[in-house]
């Protein structure tokens, strides 16, 4: 196979020269690899690199260095290529300092097998062909330079790597914490040998996801970046004892870990805290005991557990059915049972096919599922719920500075940003900072996000490294750094469609005014107006729905993709505006006052919100998914009068930021929510939960009044003057 792809090589590299000259330096470094010219690779290797570095790009220019490596080794000074490889690795290494340096490690690791596999299947594809496309070659090429370069990687990189955090850092991987009633967290820590006589101030993630070699490098890289870096595992974890409990005990845990922190001789008595999902959750769970050592959090797409998941409003949703196996299986990740997609995507609809209750979903799987058990014990957002993280009042007493990070698209913003508001409201002069752009759950932790997101393209501003941009925040907020230009207001938002980031005092300031949009009546063909004015003669269209019909077309009101080019058979209503005259944006959440009539004494809605463009296609911007008994107060259950008249209004939607070309429309789409996504409400009004098909009943009838109202914070486009020039790129 290897001879083979040489030959290839060779012939694409003596094409004619209008050809030849039309490759790009990176095909050209991959055809002189596998072509075994390494000389000439590694000269194209450095002229690669040069060019993206000057280019503002060194983060691509660091991927290239396993390449430059395989190159010089294959043509080092030794017979044997261990010693070849290590003198190369080497003599590169002592060229970075420590944070260039643990960035280039994490080039070296890649899924050698897989890569393998697809190589043999593209040639497997080709064989016996009379000639190969160019285009097709060079994906040959490109695949062939990838598997020889970490072949090589995967034989000498790991012992190299060790050997080079040893010379820079001070790591200790079975650190120990005692925190209340006996119970100790496992922890690694890391710490900067050039510094390893000076107190630091430590940056802390506290996490449930015990993964040694991430947590590890996770540490690390905050040593890298000038702190004490300290990964925490949840009671249970690792090395650590106790019983393995989501989200019950990590505020009192993470907070016993800041204290002990906070009593290392290489801490100087600061703590600032950071990390995603659950890790930001802990992040707030911690800061609810205000102890004195913790000094600022930045948490990214913080969890809500109980307002975000595994319920959202009061709604049990099955995206998260797997989540505990993974996590509290085993002291470390379950990733074999939590691996098998194709079970957990299919048992979504055989549990909703079955027809059964939602508690026995774990039934229809056919292993018992004990953590989803407990929860659904818990319908409200109750004293179980509301203990994990801080609860109203109780973000007064949160004085620290925070960052809070998140995306338009994150499935769990709606947790994220009811952190935002409440540390505001009940704190208006709170140090708090909201970034928030077209990413979703991982784009928006990641170092770089991917530029295509569900058929969306990222503006090219909306590139910037999550965890470089916290640490920069950390030292403005510790050391009086400047504060970075992305973080210059307390609200910062790219704002889709205009390649900008926008900067504003608040979120109130960002969205500007509430349009108050009206669900008229008058229509046909199962589109309405959506009207600013009120309709002139009141009245409602009814819909009705048999929950037990599991062949019937649900509303989708998840946004994948982003962007649709045919609008999918809509079970709701849809509602569509008139034509925008000019530019119009859209920042911030939407909201609603609904007045509706069922004949149950309950109901699921959910409603999306589009913007319609000229050519047809329209782009999700934003949904909501609630329960009609819990609108007014999401911690007690107020059932509705079958045959009575009403209002509902709810604002717990999540935020997006849309320039929408003149001539585009909006598209709201109000429908009653069932579907494998989530528990299906029958209007019994018993428990949602022990509910089953057999409670389905006569048909769901529901009338939409026209005084039902949707709120969409809308403004005419602002001109570049009223945008940030700052970019992260």
């Amino acid at each position: 196979m290897d001879a083979g792809l040489a030959e290839l090589a060779c012939a694409l590299l003596q094409d004619d020269p209008a050809e030849e000259a039309s490759l790009t330096e990176a095909q050209r470094s991959q055809l002189h690899l596998v072509a075994g010219r390494y000389p000439d690779a590694s000269r194209s290797i450095h002229a690669l690199m040069g060019a993206l570095v000057e280019n503002g790009e060194a983060a691509r220019a660091q991927r290239w260095v396993p390449y430059l490596l395989f190159a010089q080794a294959e043509t080092g000074p030794f017979s044997d290529a261990g010693a070849s490889y290590a003198a190369a690795f080497r003599a590169w290494f002592a060229t970075l300092d420590d944070l260039a340096a643990v960035q280039t490690h994490y080039w070296f690791v890649a899924d050698l097998p897989s890569a393998n596999g697809r190589l043999r299947q593209a040639i497997v594809a080709h064989a016996g062909q009379a000639a190969i496309a160019r285009a097709d070659a060079l994906e040959l090429i490109r695949q062939a330079a990838f598997v020889k370069t970490y072949r090589m990687a995967e034989r000498f990189s790991p012992a190299l790597i060790r050997e080079d955090e040893d010379r820079r850092f001070l790591i200790d991987d079975k650190a120990m914490i005692a925190a209340d009633g006996g119970v100790f967290l496992s922890a690694h820590v890391a710490r900067p040998r050039r510094t390893s006589r000076a107190a630091l101030p430590a940056a802390m993630v506290f996490t449930i996801y015990a993964d040694p070699v991430q947590n590890r490098n996770e540490a690390v890289q905050a040593a890298a970046r000038g702190y004490a870096g300290v990964v925490v595992d949840a009671r249970g974890k690792r090395l650590g004892n106790g019983p393995i409990v989501p989200y019950e005990h990590d505020g009192e845990d993470a907070n016993a870990a800041i204290d002990w922190i906070s009593r290392q001789p290489w801490n100087d008595g600061r703590v600032v805290m950071y990390g995603g999902s659950y890790s930001g959750f802990a992040a707030w769970a911690a800061a609810s005991y205000r102890h004195p050592a913790l000094k600022a959090i930045a948490p990214y797409v913080a969890a809500i557990p109980g307002l975000g998941l595994p319920m959202e409003n009061n709604i049990f949703l099955t995206a998260n059915y797997a989540w505990p196996f993974y996590v509290a299986s085993n002291r470390l990740l379950d990733k074999e049972i939590y691996g098998q997609r194709e079970r957990w995507n299919l048992l979504s609809d055989a549990w909703y096919e079955s027809g059964r209750a939602f508690s026995e979903i774990d039934q229809v799987d056919g292993m018992p599922n004990p953590w989803l058990q407990r929860w659904l014990r818990h319908p409200d957002y109750d004293a179980y719920w509301q203990a994990m993280v801080p609860y109203g009042a109780q973000f007064a007493g949160i004085t620290v500075p925070a960052l809070s990070i998140t995306g338009y698209y994150d499935d769990g913003q709606i947790s994220a940003l009811q952190y935002v508001k409440e540390h505001v409201r009940y704190l208006p002069a709170a140090d708090h900072r909201l970034l928030i752009g077209p990413y979703d759950h991982f784009g928006a932790q990641a170092a770089s996000k991917p530029m295509q997101l569900r058929g969306y393209t990222l503006d090219a501003s909306a590139q910037f490294d999550t965890q470089a941009l916290t640490f920069q925040w950390f030292d403005h907020v510790l050391a009086g750094a400047p504060l970075p230009a992305l973080l210059s207001g307390r609200v910062n938002y790219q704002l889709m469609g205009t390649d900008q980031w926008w900067h504003a005092d608040s979120l109130a300031e960002a969205g500007g005014d509430q349009v108050a949009l009206h669900l008229s009546h008058d229509g046909e063909g199962g589109r309405y107006p959506l009207t600013r004015q009120a309709p002139r003669r009141a009245g409602y269209l009814r819909q009705t729905v048999d929950l037990s019909d599991r062949t019937a077309p649900v509303h989708s009101y998840y946004p994948w993709p982003i962007v649709q080019d045919d609008a999918p058979a809509e079970s709701g209503l849809s509602f569509v505006s008139a034509q925008f005259e000019q530019a119009t944006d859209i920042v911030g959440s939407f909201a609603g006052d609904l007045k509706i009539r069922i004949n149950k004494r309950d109901v699921d809605l959910g409603i999306s919100l589009y913007e319609v463009m000229l050519d047809g296609r329209r782009m999700q911007l934003s949904y909501y998914i609630g329960r009609a008994s819990y609108a007014q107060d999401m911690t007690k259950r107020r059932l509705l009068t079958p045959g009575k008249w009403t209002r509902l209004s709810f604002d717990r939607t999540r935020m997006t930021g849309r320039r929408m070309a003149a001539g585009s429309r909006l598209l709201v789409v109000v429908d009653v929510l069932r579907g494998p996504g989530q528990q299906v409400n029958y209007g019994t009004g018993r428990d949602v939960s022990n509910e089953s098909v057999a409670d389905a009943g006569e048909p769901l009838r529901i009338d939409w009044h026209s005084d039902s109202v949707i709120r969409v914070p809308l403004r005419v486009a602002a001109g570049p003057s009223s945008a940030s020039e700052s970019s992260p790129r």
